[in-house]
């Protein structure tokens, strides 16, 4: 078996590690459910490409929405969608070309990048869905 390389070595570590994963699948399990509920067809979840990972790929008509999912626990989700640097920005837009390359869909695809900011506090989620993130 492999050690994960950002695993420290102390167990504490790993188990911070461990909790930290268990909230990011939360927020995205949360996040598939809010996109389902609003009329989205999920086509991918963790698709990964060398320009790093895209949480959700989702369909909305003829529409396909790349979502970045970020969980935080707090009351608000303010840090949550505060958190996508000018990089990861970046990183997410090559991993979006490199998507539809892979696809074979052509230019002339309709897309955008949304950004869902998940909240987690004593058990209740706040969910906020900011669609065409990129364009803010």
């Amino acid at each position: 078996m492999t050690r994960c390389p950002l695993c420290l070595s102390s167990k504490k570590s790993k188990r911070q590690m461990s909790r930290t994963r268990q909230i990011g699948a939360r927020g995205e399990w949360l996040a598939r459910n809010h996109l389902i509920q609003r009329g989205y067809t999920i086509l991918d979840i963790n698709w990964a490409t060398r320009f790093g990972e895209i949480d959700i790929v989702a369909q909305s008509n003829d529409l396909y929405v790349f979502v970045e999912v970020k969980t935080r626990r707090s009351h608000n989700t303010e840090t949550a969608l505060a958190s996508i640097t000018p990089a990861k920005h970046e990183r997410i837009i090559k991993a979006v070309y490199q998507y539809l390359d892979d696809k074979g869909l052509d230019e002339d695809t309709a897309w955008r990048i949304d950004v869902i900011g998940v909240a987690l506090d004593r058990g209740q989620a706040v969910i906020d869905h900011v669609e065409d993130a990129f364009d803010w």
